[in-house]
């Protein structure tokens, strides 16, 4: 029972980071290492639920975006970078290169590195926050997501690497450099959504090609299916927030949010000490 309950809470936290600029990575080092949800689960259960919430989220991104996508990669096989849609396809290939040679390479040794180093983390909410902020404020809004060039999908798609340390946040590195290059706020954000398809679906599919991984869901079927079931809804729900929160607001609420989480992180980690 009480996996259910922290794969409940876990799934909707993994929904809400995911999509909005606040580093999922962070939140569920946060939760489960330092304030102890999901701590209980055992290894095999943390891994399956870990695959659950890539699938969960992967879904939302393709159920939010169908008609876009199906759209891109029509145009994109047969009219190629000739048609808006079709050069948008091959701009999120080149874009997802960078992050999969770095993330492939040195993922693993980033995480051990850094996951423990919680004042680390807190550090990177706190100038991510910051950085977002004051690079939207700075920055005008002149391009859509059809007036995208290939240099600058590229520049978007090297700043996901920043987003392999925890408290970066993928969605913050790549809408901080696409609102650096002007794009507006809300092509911004669904750039950086056509984005993260490829990159959660590499996630899941190398996940699912580790041995025993079929047998591991069979045997935690129950979690992996909520685990899906909640990422995915609260997903959907925050993609549709975010994009019509930036048609009217800036990234101030979340610069603060991820100020007050970290000073919360590290007076935890002090009062531990």
């Amino acid at each position: 029972m009480q996996d259910i309950i922290n794969t409940i809470i876990l799934g909707i936290i993994q929904g809400i980071a995911e999509f909005l600029p606040i580093s999922s990575s962070a939140h569920l080092i946060i939760f489960r290492d330092l304030f102890g949800i999901g701590a209980s689960m055992s290894s095999k259960v943390d891994l399956c639920f870990d695959l659950a919430l890539h699938v969960g989220t992967l879904l939302a991104i393709a159920v939010f975006f169908f008609k876009d996508f199906l759209n891109m990669v029509i145009k994109g096989f047969t009219k190629g970078v000739k048609d808006s849609n079709g050069k948008l396809f091959w701009q999120i290939v080149v874009a997802t290169i960078p992050a999969a040679i770095v993330g492939v390479l040195f993922e693993s040794v980033i995480e051990k590195a850094i996951r423990t180093n919680y004042i680390l983390i807190a550090c990177a909410l706190i100038v991510m926050g910051v950085i977002i902020y004051l690079v939207d404020k700075k920055s005008k809004e002149e391009k859509n997501t059809k007036e995208i060039s290939f240099k600058d999908a590229i520049l978007i798609g090297c700043s996901q690497v920043f987003a392999l340390i925890p408290g970066f946040s993928r969605s913050g590195t790549t809408i901080a450099c696409a609102r650096a290059l002007k794009v507006d706020r809300e092509s911004a954000a669904k750039f950086s959504f056509y984005l993260s398809a490829p990159v959660v679906l590499g996630a899941a599919t190398l996940q699912l090609l580790d041995s025993g991984t079929i047998s591991l869901i069979m045997d935690n079927a129950s979690i992996f299916i909520l685990g899906i079931v909640i990422s995915f809804i609260t997903g959907l729900i925050c993609i549709k927030f975010l994009l019509q929160y930036l048609r009217k607001h800036d990234f101030k609420l979340f610069m603060i949010y991820r100020i007050i989480l970290a000073l919360i992180v590290i007076v935890t980690v002090l009062l531990r000490m």
